[in-house]
């Protein structure tokens, strides 16, 4: 579960916040075999008034009767400055992803950026951010021009909300549009939503929906899942 959010509003004082998320799918039959995916991540937030430092790793592995499927691996380290003051922020990012799934053996990614905050309370935010990142790839199958290893420069636009109903109900996403400053047709895009019911203060039922496409190989995924999440702030 890519989410790099918190979901307080913090004093001056430092916090941290932390998820684990295991969430999967599973089909059996006694003519096909079995089919599964399983989708865990981890995150870890340290928040003060001024700034906030959140990382996350993921993985996603799934396998069919035949082959395997995915095994999919991302982590990110995510610096946000004067998000808690003002409307205006500033970021920084790094993130390390490998997918077998989109035919990527590497990437690295690290920019900064700025951001704005439409709306952010304990029960509700809604916030877009903008940016250049350098780019480093390694691609499994040769990509549109024939490559498999580049560098580029992209545009990073993102959008991330999430909205509470009652302290029980929880519909959270973070979304990215990552094109080439130098080829508008090698562009990323990564749609990521979790809806979640609270079943104890620290332990959720979590449905997950995830969508990544990688233009320059013409390769994509799309997964659902379910299962528990377990968070705690201290």
């Amino acid at each position: 579960m890519m989410q790099l959010a918190g979901f307080a509003q913090f004093s001056d004082t430092v916090n941290y916040y932390a998820n684990f998320s295991g969430t999967g799918n599973l089909n059996r039959t006694n003519t096909t075999g079995s089919t599964y995916l399983l989708n865990n991540s981890l995150t870890f937030q340290v928040s003060k008034k001024k700034f906030s430092i959140n990382s996350m790793a993921s993985h996603v592995y799934g396998k069919n009767p035949t082959s395997k499927t995915n095994d999919d691996l991302l982590g990110i380290l995510n610096l946000d400055i004067l998000k808690g003051v003002q409307k205006f922020y500033y970021w920084a990012l790094t993130s390390y992803e490998k997918s077998f799934s989109l035919k990527l053996n590497n990437r690295f990614q690290a920019g900064a950026g700025v951001g704005y905050t439409f709306v952010n309370t304990d029960n509700a935010n809604l916030e877009i951010s903008d940016g250049p990142l350098f780019e480093t790839t390694d691609l499994s199958i040769p990509g549109q021009k024939g490559q498999t290893s580049y560098q580029t420069v992209r545009n990073s636009l993102r959008l991330k909300y999430r909205f509470i109903i009652k302290e029980i109900f929880r519909f959270d996403g973070i979304n990215f549009y990552q094109p080439s400053f130098s080829d508008g047709s090698d562009y990323i895009l990564k749609l990521k939503a979790n809806f979640s019911i609270k079943l104890y203060k620290w332990l959720n039922f979590t449905t997950s929906f995830n969508y990544n496409r990688q233009n320059i190989t013409s390769t994509e995924n799309l997964f659902m899942s379910y299962g528990l999440s377990m968070e705690k702030y201290f």
